[in-house]
């Protein structure tokens, strides 16, 4: 037989295989064996597909398949559950759960079905998006490179965020998890980033906190809100962080960067525990189920920098994780910290001392490093997350001495104006050129002489002379980037003349 008979009659066979599967796949009902708890077993559907959408007709109600059995599967009801009962005939939709997505879904607050929550008119956007997609591949990304400019300073001098990476922010409850992910969406103001904001578990009035802080600040404009409060059902909780990624996606895949915070994913885990339990999943450690590693590993993946053959768009995570009494070696934080390129840790003794943002520096790490800064902070940061390191520990044990040296005070010294100059309040993010001016005048001493608790007030002083006097420096720190000798004898000869005036 010739080559082109063969391959002539194992097309024929390929058609006849698929003209006889579509045929013998006719659209199958199956029956609701029970119903409790928000959780329906489903007989009479052998085939179901894991994320696959059922239609209860009669009750005008969709299930997810979250459980596969030899005759059908358990599936989670997400709405009308109340009206779901034994005996109801059950579909096969043959798709996923898929979420509406769009332009004009920024400045909106939504629910995890990409639903409108807000006063604003309904939505009618008419694209979607499968909540569950598949992470791009290695081929697919290019290296993390440009700077998220947080507007933190003592982020973005010591643990820079590049765009495209995923950095954990993990500390104990209020210790200004959420108020550092805000800052930093507030900060992307005329930043060409569009930002998603995920709350799981979340009081309704903390949400609606945030996104009122967001409207004063117009940093709503830029942001999609996507909201499962605590009273919300499990399934929502769960379905709210891949609901936000996909709804991010769709920003990524038109060449944007997009920041996507998930506040948090410690709730997340815990919804999806209580599904597993009712959903008869076995328990693992702390009884989460086995596979709750994946559970976020999945969805932290889908951050990315996409090559620039692809539109090299970006997503940018900002998972934020709770602990309990500053344990980072627990379960679930321990699988985040493995997954994320580092971490934000904020420490509650470093709170109650006055010291905010609460940052550990020790603890603290990107895994980007300065790859993901500008020329000029990563020059004028230099050393100053070791010098920190080295004050932390002297002043331990400064404490024991009786008598110090003189370069051993002149450091403690310079530390303590270094933490004092990190210092700085909610929802007032910081343009590079104040980041840089405060971190040069700390590290070239201008704050030695200068008591502890009127450091702050130096500094606003000297931001403010310089604002008024100095436009030309602030003009080519903000467009040239760069730590060029001129720039450098610039901030010299102007802190010198700020000294000279006061």
């Amino acid at each position: 037989m010739s080559r082109n008979s063969l391959q002539s009659l194992i097309t024929a066979i390929d058609q006849s295989l698929a003209q006889e599967k579509s045929a013998s796949k006719p659209s199958r009902g199956g029956l609701v064996r029970s119903a409790k708890d928000g959780i329906i077993e489903i007989i009479g559907l052998p085939g179901l597909s894991l994320g696959e959408v059922l239609m209860i007709e009669e009750a005008d109600a969709r299930a997810l398949v979250m459980n596969i059995e030899a005759d059908g599967g358990l599936a989670v009801v997400l709405n009308n559950s109340q009206r779901v009962k034994e005996g109801q005939a059950a579909t096969q939709s043959g798709a996923t759960l898929s979420v509406p997505v769009g332009d004009e879904m920024l400045g909106r607050v939504v629910d995890p079905m990409g639903r409108s929550m807000d006063e604003g008119k309904p939505l009618s956007t008419k694209q979607m998006r499968p909540i569950e997609q598949i992470a791009p591949d290695v081929m697919s990304r290019s290296p993390v490179e440009t700077p998220v400019q947080t507007g933190i300073l003592a982020i973005d001098a010591l643990i820079p965020i590049g765009r495209g990476q995923r950095e954990l922010i993990i500390g104990d409850r209020q210790t200004g998890k959420t108020t550092i992910a805000i800052d930093t969406i507030i900060n992307q103001k005329d930043q060409n980033m569009v930002c998603v904001y995920v709350a799981i578990g979340q009081r309704e009035s903390k949400t609606a906190e945030v996104v009122r802080t967001l409207r004063d600040h117009g940093a709503l404009d830029y942001t999609v809100v996507v909201s499962s409060g605590a009273s919300s059902p499990a399934i929502m909780q769960f379905l709210a962080p891949y609901s936000g990624c996909a709804i991010a996606e769709h920003f990524l895949h038109q060449g944007k960067d997009v920041l996507v915070v998930y506040d948090d994913l410690s709730k997340h885990a815990v919804a999806y525990r209580e599904l597993s339990l009712l959903l008869r999943t076995p328990p693992g450690r702390e009884a989460y189920p086995g596979d709750v590693f994946y559970l976020h590993s999945r969805l932290l993946e889908r951050a990315v920098k996409l090559d620039e053959k692809l539109g090299g768009g970006s997503i940018t995570a900002l998972p934020i994780v709770e602990t309990q009494a500053g344990d980072v070696s627990a379960y679930i934080p321990t699988n985040v910290i493995s997954i994320t390129d580092g971490q934000i840790f904020l420490d509650t003794t470093l709170f109650y001392r006055g010291i905010r943002p609460a940052i550990n520096v020790g603890i603290s790490v990107s895994r980007v490093g300065s790859a993901a800064q500008t020329n000029i902070m990563k020059k004028t940061s230099g050393t100053t997350k070791l010098d920190l390191a080295q004050f932390n520990e002297l002043a331990a044990f400064s404490q024991f001495a009786s008598e110090l040296d003189d370069s051993t005070k002149q450091q403690l010294t310079r530390g303590q104006r270094t933490v004092e100059a990190l210092k700085q309040k909610a929802h007032k993010p910081l343009s590079l050129w104040k980041e840089v001016a405060t971190l040069w005048a700390a590290k070239e001493g201008a704050l030695d002489n200068v008591e502890p608790q009127e450091v702050r007030k130096f500094i606003e002083l000297f931001l403010i002379h310089l604002e008024t006097h100095e436009a030309e420096l602030i003009d080519a720190i903000q467009k040239g980037q760069k730590l060029t000798d001129e720039v450098a004898a610039a901030l010299k000869a102007a802190i010198k003349r700020f000294f000279q005036s006061n």
